[in-house]
């Protein structure tokens, strides 16, 4: 196969980071967008900062559409719904955009 035709069938990974504070933001703000290279390090980040991440091409390629530090429209909120409670059901890290920490008596 040559060169050009491996390019071609191969996906380009695309990346979208949300902020959402409970009690302040009235929807999700979309904080970071980008495909390649720039997908990749929007990955790394979040890794490194051990923020969730959740694969889902459908709803990516909805973000990807929006503006940066565009609210989420009203369209979006069911699919943004499923990435707020994916990353509830970690645990909750994340959500007020504080790691909640678990007091042991």
């Amino acid at each position: 196969m040559k060169e050009k035709d491996k390019n071609k069938n191969k996906k380009i990974k695309k990346a979208a980071a949300l902020k959402y504070r409970h009690g302040e933001d009235s929807a999700p703000v979309l904080t970071a967008k980008g495909k390649g290279k720039t997908a990749e390090t929007i990955i790394r980040l979040a890794k490194e900062h051990d923020i969730p991440l959740k694969e889902d091409p459908g709803i990516i390629d909805m973000l990807c559409t929006l503006e940066l530090d565009q609210k989420i429209p009203p369209e979006l909120y069911k699919a943004v719904a499923e990435i707020l409670a994916f990353i509830y059901k970690m645990g909750g890290k994340h959500l007020s955009g504080k790691t909640e920490t678990k007091k042991t008596p």
